[in-house]
């Protein structure tokens, strides 16, 4: 911001304003600061295009969590992640990625409402009776209404293995982890609907990567090189001995008071004055038992780069609002 900008805009509205509440248009947008690195979306489309998350560079892991991925990678099992939000259980995925030079991350999001289905493929059959409609000479190829999910595209891999993030597994209904044991443990799936074709040996479907072809033998797809698959969980369910057994398993804690001056350090050229002061807050908030994710310190603290605040009071009141706690207060 240059020196006219530090001046308050009208009356006591803070120079740091660019919504003002007058209900006056005015151009305030463009004093706005450049945005934080992890939602710089300009700037990291060549880098969200390979790896999904640019934030990855400034990512710390500890020696267990590098021993842990190294076994997973090893033994061919899926890595089921489980820690509190902000622990950076995502970011793993992104991070072991990007430092192996795999291909774009493959993510699936878990809901209650998630299938095995829904992750190994998709058949629009609807799309493809239009389409029959609408020429008559011709039968639509099945192959372009039937596209592989993150999970039937990372077992359909070849050469390299992708990595495969399941997010949230914890929020799924109760038979989806034992329906992901067979698929891990065959390495294998069927598509019926290519095999019911009576004329198609070899059909080229879409994948879960912007539409590329994946050609698919006799409707069965064989996993050549098992992907490295990370599996994440808030830890709000437990999961049956079964699935536990054929998993390597990784806690992560949030960050020591060293580790987390790192991370900061990783994502900021300039840090602010007060930087103990929202380092103290954000372990007071966990020593009493409230939940304040990495996300948003880094938030707190690009606010206090960025932003001039016209007295103490308001520094601590928008901090405080920032590092809100998580999870309910107590009673």
């Amino acid at each position: 911001m240059t020196s006219s900008d530090s001046q308050t805009a009208s009356g006591d509205r803070p120079a740091w304003w660019i919504f003002q509440g007058s209900g006056t248009p005015h151009n305030g947008i463009g004093r706005r600061p450049a945005p934080p690195p992890w939602r710089d979306f300009a700037n990291r489309r060549e880098v969200a295009r390979r790896i999904g998350a640019p934030q990855t560079v400034a990512y710390q892991v500890d020696r267990d969590t590098i021993e842990l991925v190294n076994a997973a990678i090893y033994l061919r099992r899926p890595l089921l992640v489980t820690g509190k939000p902000g622990t950076g259980k995502s970011t793993l995925a992104y991070s072991i990625a990007h430092e192996l030079g795999l291909d774009s991350v493959l993510r699936w999001q878990i809901s209650s409402h998630s299938t095995l289905t829904d992750g190994l493929y998709r058949y629009d059959a609807i799309g493809r009776l239009q389409q029959a409609n609408l020429d008559h000479s011709r039968t639509p190829d099945i192959g372009d209404f039937l596209r592989l999910g993150p999970l039937g595209t990372a077992l359909a891999a070849t050469g390299k293995p992708r990595v495969l993030l399941i997010d949230e597994i914890d929020k799924s209904d109760i038979d989806l982890p034992g329906d992901l044991l067979g698929v891990f443990e065959d390495g294998c799936f069927d598509i019926p609907e290519l095999q019911r074709l009576r004329d198609a040996h070899c059909v080229e479907v879409m994948s879960d990567d912007h539409g590329a072809r994946i050609p698919v033998t006799d409707g069965r797809v064989l996993c050549k090189e098992f992907p490295i698959v990370v599996l994440t969980s808030n830890g709000e369910r437990e999961f049956p001995a079964a699935f536990l057994r054929r998993c390597i398993r990784l806690d992560l804690k949030y960050p020591d008071y060293a580790a987390m001056n790192r991370i900061i350090a990783a994502h900021f050229d300039r840090l602010p004055p007060h930087l103990d002061e929202y380092l103290t807050a954000f372990f007071d908030e966990h020593h009493a038992g409230r939940e304040v994710a990495t996300d948003q310190l880094l938030n707190a603290i690009y606010l206090a780069v960025t932003s001039r605040w016209d007295s103490e009071e308001e520094r601590h009141r928008i901090r405080n609002h920032v590092l809100r706690a998580l999870n309910p207060a107590e009673p």
